[in-house]
């Protein structure tokens, strides 16, 4: 007896790792409490509080610190929008919303959020994944938000005449999303001679769409990208996404 109580000494029993801790900011009660009810019965997330407008998710993040923040973009008094600049010095951001307009989507991604999800396009997995990606820094998009985006991307930046607004805090330097809008025009990308689809589905790469989803926004099939992806990674001379999008974004 003694012998295996030294032995059950010797190997202890491994640490479980600390579940990811969000703060749920949503107007509508029965959302909220949906998202709270369905990620709080993980063992890998919590949720630590609730917000019903963008001052209670403020409020609530810089009390609870949490890792990520659950932010819709739609809320009375001060929206997700008009609280982002202050919530992504605190927490990343990820955006749960029903609106996937263009501009949102943009406006939300140059502000420095971590991801954009539009309700209805994510399995609760899918949402569990895309909570820890954005924790630990790498973006994630369904494809309504992709689609808005490439067609941003599309008519340009500033198709407008509007001027490019400066970066704030962090969010700006770090979120590959705002790399890749500002570095859509650059003349580099010409070198690597890609075709008008290669270089929408390169974008959708670099966005961290998966395969799946970029098959959805493109209406071709997983095939069909699969290909187009052999195809880029020879032009760009790229093994990975990871090397393809550093290479396409200018960071390589």
């Amino acid at each position: 007896m003694s012998d295996w109580n030294e032995g059950a000494a010797a190997f202890p029993p491994p640490v479980a790792e600390k579940p990811l801790r969000l703060v749920v900011a949503d107007d509508n009660l029965v959302v909220r409490a949906g998202l709270t009810a369905l990620l709080s019965g993980r063992d890998d997330i919590t949720v630590v509080a609730q917000a019903a407008d963008g001052r209670e998710a403020y409020e609530a993040t810089l009390h609870h610190r949490p890792d990520v923040v659950l932010l819709d973009v739609r809320m009375p008094g001060v929206d997700g929008i008009a609280a982002l600049p202050h919530l992504v010095p605190l927490a990343p951001v990820l955006m749960l919303t029903y609106s996937h307009e263009r501009e949102t989507v943009r406006e939300a991604l140059r502000l420095g959020a971590g991801g954009y999800l539009v309700h209805g396009e994510f399995t609760t997995e899918q949402l569990a994944r895309a909570v820890r990606d954005v924790s630990e820094g790498r973006p994630h998009v369904t494809p309504g938000a992709a689609e808005a985006l490439v067609v941003g991307l599309r008519s340009g930046a500033n198709a407008h005449g509007e001027p490019e607004q400066p970066a704030t805090a962090r969010q700006s330097s770090d979120n590959i999303l705002s790399q890749l809008q500002s570095s859509v025009g650059q003349s580099f990308r010409a070198g690597f001679q890609l075709s008008v689809r290669e270089a929408e589905i390169m974008d959708l790469i670099a966005s961290g769409m998966t395969n799946q989803q970029i098959a959805a926004v493109c209406f071709i099939s997983e095939k069909t990208v699969k290909n187009h992806i052999n195809r880029i990674f020879a032009k760009l001379q790229s093994t990975s996404r990871a090397q393809a999008a550093a290479k396409w974004l200018g960071v390589s």
